[in-house]
């Protein structure tokens, strides 16, 4: 019900002709670029959001759009359309799977922030491990933090999960994460093979990203060593060497500079002013928040704007959110269906 609530708002809005009129807005200033923000590729309508993308907009690679946008003499191809770019992060395998071959068919150009560490040890990200250790747990209860839970009943599954993900997230260093979190692996005794069905889901390899950094149409940048919340981490050293070290063994592995960062989770609650200094001193250009909104001159290049999109998602909602009208939703948090969709993303 609440998706097809979005899917018609969304069509009023293209329909009557206002998501037309914001286009066009667009187009008169020259010095304003959508980044799009995905995560996975697959099982969604990442094709239909794509063919709509490219006859309405122009698809840049993420460094020519900034550098359009913040060089004073930079000039566009004459493409009087705006300018839109695609990025993922995490660097999920469907990425590869999915999203590369349409990305060839359609040339699309798009970029992926790696987490250097979770390419190396190929192990499943650590925000769905709450809730897939629980649905995989051998063990009918569990006893956590002074709590048992009964995993028989949906209720204490939920909070479990809920319990998991909020430890996870907050710890104070990736070191405490990976100790909770293999605490939580025996305790549950769930199996470590992964499924078929999860297979999506999991990291890129380095041959990989190798091969689609050479096609030339995916480009790449660093999203920290193993994906803490920086905002939460006590040792400023290990903030530092998060963001310094993933810049240097992405440029190692592939060759060439790695100008552009995005910070894990990536609202402003997660991202202090050291953490930003600290990118600043790691000589990255640019930095990419998820808080919502286009990027002009005026947007400072180490807090650039994002603007979410979920493969689920209608491709009329896309079309909505890229000209700029969803953020009027946004602010409406008092209406759940709303507060939810825009609350919900990691």
């Amino acid at each position: 019900m609440r998706r097809r609530i979005l899917v018609f708002i969304a069509a009023c809005m293209y329909y009557s002709g206002l998501v037309a009129l914001a286009r066009s807005l667009k187009r008169r200033d020259k010095k304003r670029v959508v980044v799009l923000n995905y995560h996975r590729a697959s099982g969604g309508h990442l094709r239909r959001h794509w063919l709509y993308l490219q006859r309405h907009y122009r698809i840049v690679p993420l460094e020519e759009a900034l550098d359009e946008v913040y060089a004073p003499d930079a000039q566009s191809n004459g493409d009087p359309r705006s300018p839109v770019v695609v990025t993922f992060d995490d660097g999920y395998r469907d990425n590869y799977t999915y999203a590369f071959p349409l990305a060839s068919q359609l040339r699309v150009p798009f970029t992926i922030y790696l987490i250097p560490d979770y390419i190396d040890s190929g192990d499943y990200f650590w925000w769905d491990e709450g809730k897939r250790l629980v649905q995989r747990a051998r063990v009918s209860k569990v006893q956590l933090e002074g709590k048992v839970y009964r995993l028989s009943e949906s209720q204490e599954v939920d909070e479990l999960s809920h319990l998991i993900d909020q430890r996870l997230r907050f710890a104070p260093s990736v070191a405490e994460r990976e100790r909770f979190l293999t605490m939580v692996r025996e305790a549950l005794q769930a199996p470590s093979a992964v499924l078929p069905a999860e297979e999506p889901g999991m990291p890129l390899t380095w041959d990989e990203v190798r091969e689609m950094d050479a096609s030339q149409l995916v480009s790449f940048g660093a999203h920290t060593l193993h994906h803490p919340v920086l905002s939460a981490l006590t040792d400023p050293a290990e903030v530092r060497r998060e963001i310094v070290d993933c810049k240097r063994v992405l440029e190692e592995r592939l060759g060439h500079p790695v100008r552009s960062f995005a910070y894990p989770i990536g609202q402003m609650q997660h991202i202090s002013p050291e953490v930003v200094e600290a990118v600043r001193e790691a000589g990255y250009s640019w930095a990419l928040t998820t808080r919502y909104g286009d990027n002009t001159p005026e947007a400072d290049p180490l807090l650039l704007h994002r603007v979410e999109a979920d493969i689920d998602q209608h491709w009329l909602v896309v079309a909505a959110e890229v000209a700029g009208l969803w953020g009027f939703f946004s602010r409406l948090r008092w209406i759940p269906f709303i507060r939810n969709r825009f609350t919900n993303s990691r």
